[in-house]
């Protein structure tokens, strides 16, 4: 069974005010499944942690605090799994939970466990949901962002493709709102295309195109294809596999 690999950003699943779109979550459960019954085996991705936190306790302060970030992301991470097992369970299928720190893949031995976890997941049907560890992960300890995490899950899993689900259709030759702007369909691994990219953050999650561009070329570069799209387009998922020439996306390969 081939698999893929979908990352969830944070830009994806919140409203502008930063709290949980939990009707964009579950049109993505939707499109998974329907990635499943294709006969692909997916693993997610996901942020929003942090995200539910902040719809749960809409504290006032500063929000790029540790203190704030571990407390969001300790009571959304409960919510967020619980919104994955229910989504599923609608479907019939079950969900199992990763949280992983940078730690996880200093050591072959750490690796190994998660690998083996995966593994035995996908195996028997179940829907791997993998984040990082935001009660514990703080300044050294923390990966650039989920960009970085969903392509170290991609090469553990061996996966055919790894989906990287932004807020815009992908990488574009200039800023996506100055006129005449375009989208580049297909990017080598070699390519450089630091030149077209802002490397500016999202506003609520940690990371940004350049993260993207920079995760995309370095797994591609390891032998897997690798998309940018806009995980906001109805049916995204789907139709970058059974339509891919009506669809807009970044694809970058070896």
């Amino acid at each position: 069974m081939k698999r893929l690999v979908v990352k969830i950003g944070t830009n994806v699943l919140t409203r502008p005010d930063g709290t949980l779109d939990v009707t964009r979550v579950s049109a993505l459960v939707d499109q998974v499944v329907c990635l499943r019954r294709m006969g692909y085996a997916v693993v997610i991705v996901s942020s929003g942690a942090v995200a539910c936190g902040r719809t749960e306790l809409r504290l006032d302060g500063d929000l790029d605090s540790v203190e704030q970030r571990q407390l969001y992301s300790a009571v959304g991470q409960v919510r967020l799994m619980d919104l994955y097992y229910r989504l599923f369970r609608d479907y019939g299928l079950q969900v199992g939970q990763i949280l992983t720190t940078k730690r996880n893949f200093e050591t072959e031995r750490e690796r190994e466990n998660q690998r083996a976890c995966m593994e035995v997941m996908l195996e028997h049907g179940v829907v791997p949901v993998v984040n990082e560890n935001d009660t514990v992960s703080v300044t050294e300890l923390m990966f650039t962002d989920n960009d970085e995490l969903s392509g170290l899950i991609a090469g553990m899993v061996d996966a055919e493709t790894l989906v990287l689900l932004s807020n815009i259709a992908g990488i574009y030759d200039r800023k996506p709102d100055e006129p005449g702007a375009r989208v580049i369909r297909t990017v080598r691994a070699a390519d450089d295309l630091s030149g077209c990219i802002s490397a500016e953050k999202s506003a609520f999650g940690r990371g940004g195109m350049f993260s993207k561009y920079e995760t995309a070329r370095r797994v591609a570069a390891g032998g897997i294809r690798v998309v940018i799209a806009d995980g906001k387009r109805e049916q995204i998922l789907p139709d970058l596999l059974l339509h891919p020439d009506q669809t807009v996306f970044t694809e970058f390969i070896p």
